[in-house]
C-alpha cells in the first residue's frame, strides 16, 4: 500500500496518507495526488488504487484537467514546486506605455493594475502560495487586455474623427467654390 501526497484547492502540497487517510481528507476525483513511482501529478481517479473512494463522486470538469495538467504536469517529485504562472509583467508594461504614448488616455491608468497584478505573481508564488499566485496571472493578464482593447477602440474613434474631420473639411471648401464668383 502507497503513501500519497495531494495537493490542497489553495494549491498547497499535504502529505503524506495512506488510502484510508485520504478518504478521511474528503479528497476529490480531480484533486492532484502523487506517489512514489508516480512520473507526474495525476487526478485521483485515474490512479486504480484510489478508484474506490469516489463511487459516488462525478467526473472531473475538462477546465479542472486542463488548469491542473498546466501547471502541475512537470513535478517529478513530492519535493518541487509547480510552475510558476506566466506573470504578464512585459506585456502589462508595454499596454500602459503605448496607451498613454499613442492614446493619450487616462485609461491607460488601468495599465498600473495590470503591472501591479503582474509583480504579485512573483512575490505570491516566492511565498508558496501557489492558489495566489495563477489568481494574480489571471488578473494581470485581464487587466492588460482590458487596456489593450480599449486602446484599440480609442485610436479606432479616433481615426474615424480625423476621417469625419477632412470630409467636413472638403464639402465646407467645396461650398465656398459654389459662392466664389
Amino acid at each position: 500500500m502507497s503513501n500519497y501526497f495531494y495537493i490542497d484547492n489553495q494549491g498547497k502540497q499535504k502529505g503524506t496518507f495512506t488510502v484510508d487517510e485520504l478518504k478521511q481528507e474528503n479528497i476529490r476525483k480531480e484533486t492532484l495526488v502523487w506517489t512514489q513511482g508516480m512520473e507526474q501529478w495525476k487526478p485521483a481517479c485515474e490512479v486504480p488504487e484510489l478508484s474506490r473512494l469516489f463511487t459516488y463522486q462525478s467526473t472531473p470538469t475538462a477546465d479542472y484537467l486542463f488548469e491542473a495538467n498546466r501547471n502541475y504536469s512537470s513535478i517529478t517529485d513530492a519535493n518541487q514546486k509547480p510552475i510558476k504562472p506566466k506573470t504578464w509583467l512585459t506585456e502589462s508594461i508595454l499596454v500602459t506605455v503605448i496607451s498613454f504614448l499613442f492614446c493619450c488616455n487616462v485609461f491607460g491608468l488601468l495599465g498600473i493594475i495590470a503591472i501591479v497584478k503582474a509583480t504579485q505573481v512573483d512575490s505570491d508564488y516566492a511565498g508558496g502560495d501557489y492558489a495566489a499566485a495563477l489568481q494574480s496571472s489571471k488578473d494581470a493578464r485581464k487587466w492588460t487586455l482590458i487596456v489593450f482593447w480599449i486602446s484599440i477602440v480609442l485610436v479606432l474613434l479616433y481615426i474615424a474623427f480625423l476621417v469625419v474631420m477632412f470630409y467636413s473639411i472638403g464639402s465646407i471648401s467645396g461650398i465656398r467654390e459654389l459662392y466664389e464668383i
